[in-house]
């Protein structure tokens, strides 16, 4: 595999995630980084990946991380805490630039917000997320090695994508039916902080805040991955000082016109057609494009 580094500070940043839910991701990058020329790719007909085999969403994420490399990105964000739980240990070293999770600054994120809040020993903090997510442990492991004292209580959501992609505003019954359910055992616990543990959630964090009250403070990842970006690139050299704002440019496996209407919810506003990828052609990517 080629390591040299030859992009430049004009060059896109990568974006990833199984379906819509990395538009959150998106929506933060733009904010931090406006100058950057930004490139999502949602892989919608194969969404969710949250109830996959973890060896299926590696292959997965291969596929699509392979795909945005022919577009010579500077970093790709991986903005999937399924992929970010279950595929970034292995996933860095097959490419030529620095790939990234949501992860690990969630994860750093919600450590700091419990060390402001307890007043001693230890606290929790609670965790909803895909089935997946929850399964691997990762975000657990990860913040016990912040920080040991910290104990996690998760709770698969299998429920919300579906209803978020379907358009299902937070006010309707049904969803806020299905977060009480949810969140009912882990507000029991008073919880110091909430992870939103997948990218699509932040749609719903009003509700969720005022199920939890004000005591427990929503960790969203996605702020704190576009910090890390930002921090990545500045370290790298690559930050684009050059053009005045960014563009973006979307690439989906399927419902284009379905994707267009429910993105201009996460992003507020018309982001136009995306580009459609026939999920078949993924798996002919080859090796050497990465």
């Amino acid at each position: 595999m080629n390591k040299n580094n030859l992009q430049t500070a004009s060059a896109p940043i990568g974006i990833f995630d199984s379906g819509l839910g990395g538009l959150t991701v998106v929506q933060a990058l733009q904010k931090r980084l406006p100058r950057e020329t930004l490139i999502y790719f949602g892989d919608t007909a194969r969404v969710p990946y949250g109830t996959k085999s973890p060896r299926t969403v590696l292959g997965f994420a291969r596929q699509c991380l392979r795909f945005l490399m022919q577009m010579n990105p500077k970093l790709l964000v991986v903005a999937c805490n399924t992929v970010s739980a279950t595929a970034l240990d292995v996933l860095p070293g097959e490419f030529a630039v620095p790939v990234i999770g949501v992860l690990e600054p969630g994860a750093a994120a919600a450590v700091q917000a419990a060390r402001k809040i307890r007043n001693a020993g230890e606290c929790t903090v609670g965790l909803i997320a895909t089935e997946a997510t929850i399964a691997s442990n990762a975000y657990a492991t990860a913040i016990a090695r912040l920080d040991p004292q910290i104990h996690v209580i998760g709770r698969a959501c299998p429920l919300l994508v579906p209803m978020i992609e379907e358009g299902r505003p937070a006010d309707n019954p049904v969803v806020q039916a299905v977060l009480a359910e949810y969140l009912g055992p882990i507000k029991a616990l008073n919880p110091t902080a909430m992870i939103l543990g997948c990218t699509h959630y932040p749609i719903y964090a009003s509700v969720i805040g005022r199920s939890l009250g004000s005591q427990t403070q929503l960790i969203d990842s996605a702020d704190q991955t576009a910090l890390a970006a930002a921090q990545k690139l500045s370290i790298m050299g690559l930050l684009n000082s050059e053009s005045e704002s960014g563009g973006l440019t979307c690439y989906v496996t399927d419902q284009g016109q379905r994707f267009e209407s429910v993105a201009s919810r996460f992003l507020g506003g018309p982001i136009g057609q995306p580009v459609w990828v026939d999920p078949e052609l993924l798996e002919t990517t080859p090796l050497e494009q990465t």
